[in-house]
């Protein structure tokens, strides 16, 4: 079930990809761009993990024979 926190740390995680994105189309030592790299990198490994652990109980409900449904790309603006 996907409860308002779960949907607050998506947008949350969604606004600091957006965020860091656009923060790699300006100039930057390289320092500074590995850093904002490492920090997207995690911030879209959040995501995965996240609409993982909200899909894991809707999958066993929805599927009861084993089937998988696919997840949406949640790092997409809506």
């Amino acid at each position: 079930m996907i409860t308002r926190e779960h949907l607050v740390r998506l947008r949350t995680h969604r606004n600091n990809i957006q965020r860091y994105r656009g923060l790699l189309e300006t100039s930057l030592t390289d320092f500074e761009r590995r850093f904002i790299e490492k920090r997207l990198s995690e911030e879209q490994l959040a995501i995965e993990n996240l609409a993982a652990k909200i899909a894991a109980p809707l999958n066993t409900q929805s599927h009861p024979h084993g089937a998988q449904s696919s997840q949406p790309d949640l790092t997409s603006p809506s």
